[in-house]
C-alpha cells in the first residue's frame, strides 16, 4: 500500500483522479506536455474519450512494476528504444492486435511481438561548423569520427546518455563488440572536451570553436532554427548524414506500448491507433520536428529542407539487443572520463 501511495504522489495521482471510466484512458508520458496535449486534445474532439495524462522524466518502468495490477495506466509514451524494450524485457506491457498500427507503421519500426510501436524516428547527425569545416563529403559515415584527422575537433555529451548508447548499439549490430570497442577508442581520443550537455550544447559548442563537428539529433536543429536565443547556433552549423554510401544514417524512435493491467484496453487501443494516423503524424512532424513513422505523411518544410537520406535498416529490436553490451564497451573505454 505505501509503495501504491509514493507512485500516487510520484505521478501527481489520487484517487478521485484515476480513471476507469469507458468514456476516459490513461497515459504515462515520458513526452513533453506541448508536444502530446494537442494530439490528445485533437483524439478527445473526435472520439469523445478524455485523456488523463501524467508526465514524468524517469521512473516509469519502475512504477509499473510497484503498482502492479492496481495500475492506472493504459497507454505509455516514451522516446528511445531502449526504454521500450525496458518495458517489454520487464514484463510491463501487453501485446496489442491491430491491423490499423501493423498497416500504419512499417515492421522494422514495431516489435516483433507486438509489444511496441515507433511513432516518429529522429536521425544521428553530425553537425559540422560551416566557417571551419563546411559539408562534410557524402562518403562520411560514423566510423570517420574515430579519423586522427579529428583530433581535438569533436563534442558529443554522454557516451551513457541513451541516444549514444543506442549508436553505439547499432555499430555493434553492424561490426561486432571488437571493432566497436577500438572505434570508441579513437572516438575518446577525439574529443576536444570531456562528453558533457545536450544535444543542443554540442551545436553551441561548435558555434563557439570549442570543437568542430558535433553529434545531436536532427529534431534539435528544428528547434534551434525557432529559438531567437539559438537561432545563431544552428546558423553556425551543417547537418550531416553519416553512412549514405554505407549502412545509412542511425535513427532512433520514440513509442508507445499498452500497459500490461490498461483497466481501459479498448479506449487504449483507439488511442493508439489514432497516434498511428495521419492527423497525429503530422502534428508530430511540425511541432517536434521528427520524421513520421507512417510512409504517407509529409516532414515538416524545415525538416524537408534537410535533404532525404537513406536511414539504417538495421531492425530496432537488433540494435536493442546490444544495449547492455554497448554499456560495458563504454565503460572499458571510459568513454566518459
Amino acid at each position: 500500500m505505501k509503495k501504491l501511495l509514493a507512485t500516487a504522489v510520484f505521478f501527481g495521482l489520487t484517487a478521485p483522479q484515476i480513471a476507469t471510466a469507458a468514456e476516459e484512458v490513461n497515459v504515462y508520458s515520458y513526452r513533453q506536455p506541448f508536444l502530446v496535449e494537442p494530439m490528445f486534445n485533437e483524439f478527445t474532439k473526435e472520439t469523445g474519450i478524455k485523456v488523463n495524462v501524467k508526465f514524468a522524466k524517469e521512473g516509469i518502468a519502475e512504477k509499473l512494476q510497484q503498482e502492479g495490477e492496481y495500475s492506472p495506466a493504459d497507454v505509455v509514451l516514451t522516446t528511445d528504444i531502449s526504454r521500450l524494450v525496458e518495458l517489454s524485457d520487464k514484463k510491463l506491457v501487453q501485446p496489442v492486435d491491430s491491423k490499423v498500427i501493423d498497416t500504419n507503421i512499417p515492421a522494422q519500426f514495431r516489435d516483433n511481438e507486438d509489444e511496441w510501436f515507433a511513432l516518429t524516428l529522429r536521425s544521428r547527425n553530425v553537425y559540422s561548423s560551416k566557417d571551419r569545416v563546411g559539408k562534410l563529403p557524402a562518403s562520411f559515415d560514423y566510423s570517420d569520427l574515430a579519423k586522427p584527422e579529428w583530433k581535438g575537433k569533436l563534442c558529443t555529451r554522454s557516451g551513457k546518455h541513451p541516444y549514444n548508447v543506442s549508436l553505439v548499439s547499432a555499430m555493434i549490430a553492424h561490426n561486432g563488440e571488437a571493432a566497436t570497442k577500438t572505434w570508441l577508442e579513437g572516438v575518446k581520443a577525439n574529443l576536444a572536451r570531456k562528453p558533457q550537455g545536450n544535444d543542443r550544447g554540442q551545436v553551441q559548442a561548435v558555434k563557439e570553436g570549442l570543437c568542430d563537428i558535433a553529434i545531436g539529433n536532427s529534431y534539435y536543429l528544428g528547434k534551434m532554427v525557432n529559438d531567437p536565443n539559438q537561432k545563431a547556433w544552428a546558423e553556425a552549423v551543417e547537418i550531416n548524414f553519416p553512412g549514405q554510401q554505407g549502412n545509412g544514417t542511425h535513427v532512433n524512435v520514440s513509442g508507445m506500448a499498452m500497459a500490461k493491467y490498461a483497466p481501459n484496453k479498448d479506449n487504449a487501443l483507439k488511442l493508439m491507433e489514432f497516434l498511428t494516423a495521419t492527423t497525429a503524424q503530422q502534428m508530430y512532424a511540425e511541432v517536434n520536428y521528427e520524421y513520421p513513422v507512417k510512409a504517407d505523411v509529409k516532414r515538416s518544410a524545415l525538416v524537408a529542407s534537410w535533404g532525404e537520406f537513406k536511414a539504417d535498416d538495421v531492425s530496432l529490436d537488433q540494435v536493442a539487443q546490444y544495449h547492455q553490451a554497448a554499456i560495458k564497451l563504454l565503460d572499458e573505454v571510459k568513454f566518459d572520463l
